[in-house]
């Protein structure tokens, strides 16, 4: 189990604090939301984390298969909903070597949508994820 601190710190701002590292991330509240939105908001780490797993997960795997996927890259689009406010898409881009066959793509894409931060988003999140094979 990992331990991560929140502190309400005012004006709608939180400050975060990994406690195993004492890595510290502060969000904001959107300027759409009433904040300033001069940091992630706490939605934006959401798809922050969406994307991030699904890259650390082909890394592990690739490494594991002796495949170099250093430099891969993903963006997210987030769309928000509201009644109720929500995180209700995200438009998720993955670029991926040029020179992985078939077999090793197919493998990649399946273990990148089994995340578990993809399996932890409500089944009604529509998450669509488009692979180019580009770098």
């Amino acid at each position: 189990m990992v331990r991560i601190s929140t502190r309400y710190t005012g004006e709608k701002r939180c400050e975060l604090t990994h406690e195993p590292s004492k890595s510290v991330i502060r969000t904001d509240a959107p300027k759409d939301n009433n904040g300033k939105g001069e940091l992630f908001s706490p939605t934006d780490l959401l798809a922050a984390a969406t994307a991030s797993c699904m890259l650390t997960i082909i890394g592990i795997h690739a490494e594991k298969d002796g495949l170099n996927v250093d430099g891969i890259t993903a963006s997210v689009d987030k769309e928000m909903g509201t009644n109720p406010r929500r995180v209700v898409k995200l438009h998720l881009s993955i670029h991926l070597p040029e020179n992985l066959t078939a077999e090793q793509r197919e493998k990649l894409e399946t273990l990148a949508l089994s995340c578990p931060v993809k399996k932890s988003l409500h089944p009604e999140l529509d998450v669509p994820v488009n692979f180019s094979y580009d770098l």
